[in-house]
């Protein structure tokens, strides 16, 4: 009996991978030969400090001697941090594929199972794996699955995860220098990691892959521009998509271009034009167009004088963003929308956030001003407007009565039943939101009133066209009486601080052109 239980679990008797729960206890992770990567730092763009962070790791991997020889230990591991779709794996499998090593690949969510002790199991047959095939680069995804701070509040599968985390920590410790093995991982979640998994001997490194800025949106859609067929000019329009996509990451980007050879195929066209290019940062942005979805006219003209609002009311105040387009052509779950293109900046005053509440309070306050009614089409304007309100009162200390304090407020998940501060300051909280949001709304009645004449002409050719474009603004109400704040028309055209052009290491150039323009720079520089 002893040695039948012992082959139906894949213990003593029984084969490895054998019996009923033999294959379970074994890792899942995935190894990709060299070759089949087919990824490098020249595919990866708009991330250039964070190549050169990992490119230590790469050195390593190919000559490890030039370091131990001076007595250096090579960090263990890194954590790429960012925000979704910066391109953390990307940069992991480029990393690998410079490196020419095996990439081991496992997902965190992969070493949860319902059976106990399964996921101590899993980590420590993968670690078994990397060393069979050092050197060689181990990469987790979200590994905040398995990472999260021991002795927290969660319930259900809580100790599983604990021993998985357990095993983890063990296993990158007992790592040395001449294991060749690199453990990379990536989180968006790098605020609830256990700090154990941070500390110096595991994870050394935690490198930050942040959203692209304008050049580097258009450095990624070079690449991905590389692959399309279009009679277009490639880097103008990269230059151009890229002012045209503000707050996009990677995976935006590439899903743009995607969309726009997916129109064109549907469009019978043998190249993909600008048209399409519009045409899908709209699908991106707003969703694809309901053209079954048919409106009443009053309804109709209601979604024109809203979405008039909007665009009046940001027209007129000097620290709105840039109108580039108004529709109201239902897109998404919206019935109209209206498209900006916010300045590249990492710092914002009280005044540009107030400014910003009011735009987006221009639709109600028109509805009320032509109609003496609200509708139900503002809730997603209210749920902006309130959020920036609490975030400058508890967040941001712009407020004088709660102080230069920040009041965190219970994350969604949390089990916590109180907040963090007294009923006292809550209440305080909730007439500082409620006084600051009736200002906006004040003053942006004052504002719609006075450019009543403006809302009607600007809402009427909406009825008319469907679509208005900045030029079609312009025409309507002249230009804006501010200086535009935005920067694009200069990066589109070639000029401007933009084009200053950043010195890069040499390291990080010679991984950027290839092994090919670098060689022949020596050759250049020899002759000479």
């Amino acid at each position: 009996m002893m040695r039948r239980s012992a082959q139906m679990m894949g213990g003593s008797g029984g084969r490895r991978g054998g019996g009923l729960f033999g294959g379970v206890m074994e890792s899942t992770a995935k190894m990709v030969n060299p070759a089949d990567i087919g990824v490098k730092f020249a595919d990866v763009a708009g991330c250039e400090e964070a190549k050169l962070e990992i490119m230590e790791f790469v050195n390593f991997l190919k000559n490890p001697q030039q370091y131990t020889e001076l007595g250096a230990k090579i960090p263990k591991g890194a954590l790429l941090t960012g925000p979704p779709g910066t391109g953390k794996t990307l940069l992991a499998k480029a990393t690998s594929g410079e490196a020419n090593v095996p990439f081991i690949y496992v997902s965190g969510s992969e070493f949860l199972e319902m059976f106990v002790g399964v996921g101590p199991s899993r980590v420590r047959d993968m670690f078994s794996m990397a060393r069979k095939n050092a050197p060689c680069i181990l990469f987790m995804d979200e590994i905040d699955a398995i990472g999260r701070k021991r002795g927290g509040r969660s319930f259900g599968g809580h100790s599983e995860q604990e021993n998985t985390l357990n095993q983890l920590l063990v296993e990158m410790d007992g790592f040395n220098t001449t294991s060749n093995v690199v453990v990379l991982a990536a989180t968006n979640r790098v605020d609830i990691l256990d700090k154990a998994l941070l500390r110096p001997g595991r994870f050394d490194r935690q490198i930050f892959v942040p959203p692209p800025d304008i050049k580097g949106r258009a450095s990624i859609f070079k690449v991905h521009l590389a692959n399309l067929k279009t009679d277009l000019d490639k880097p103008e329009l990269a230059r151009k998509m890229a002012a045209l996509t503000p707050g996009f990451t990677g995976a935006d980007i590439s899903n743009v271009c995607n969309e726009a050879a997916l129109i064109a195929a549907r469009d019978d066209e043998k190249n993909i034009i600008m048209k399409h290019f519009e045409a899908a940062i709209e699908r991106v942005v707003a969703g694809m167009e309901k053209k079954t979805n048919v409106l009443q006219p009053a309804e109709k003209r209601t979604v024109a004088f809203h979405e008039a609002g909007h665009a009046v009311c940001g027209w007129f105040l000097e620290h709105a963003d840039p109108l580039l387009k108004v529709s109201i052509i239902p897109r998404g779950k919206g019935l109209g929308y209206a498209q900006y293109l916010p300045k590249e900046q990492f710092l914002f005053t009280q005044e540009q956030l107030f400014d910003r509440m009011c735009v987006m309070l221009g639709g109600r306050v028109s509805e009320s001003i032509f109609f003496g009614a609200v509708t139900t089409g503002a809730q997603d304007d209210l749920q902006k407007v309130t959020r920036s309100a609490y975030a400058q009162i508890v967040q941001y200390g712009m407020n004088e009565r709660i102080g230069q304090r920040v009041y965190q407020l219970p994350e969604p998940g949390d089990m916590v039943m109180e907040k963090p501060y007294s009923e006292a300051t809550a209440q305080a909280i909730d007439e500082e939101v409620k006084i600051l949001i009736d200002k906006a709304y004040k003053r942006t009645v004052d504002l719609l009133t006075e450019k009543k004449k403006c809302i009607e002409k600007v809402a009427e050719r909406l009825l008319e066209r469907e679509i208005l474009s900045r030029d079609d603004m312009i025409e309507l109400l002249g230009p804006r009486p501010f200086k535009e704040k935005s920067t694009y028309e200069e990066f589109v055209a070639g000029t401007g601080s933009f084009e200053e052009e950043t010195e890069l290491p040499k390291g990080l150039r010679k991984w950027n052109k290839g092994d090919e323009e670098v060689a022949e720079e020596k050759v250049e520089k020899t002759i000479s």
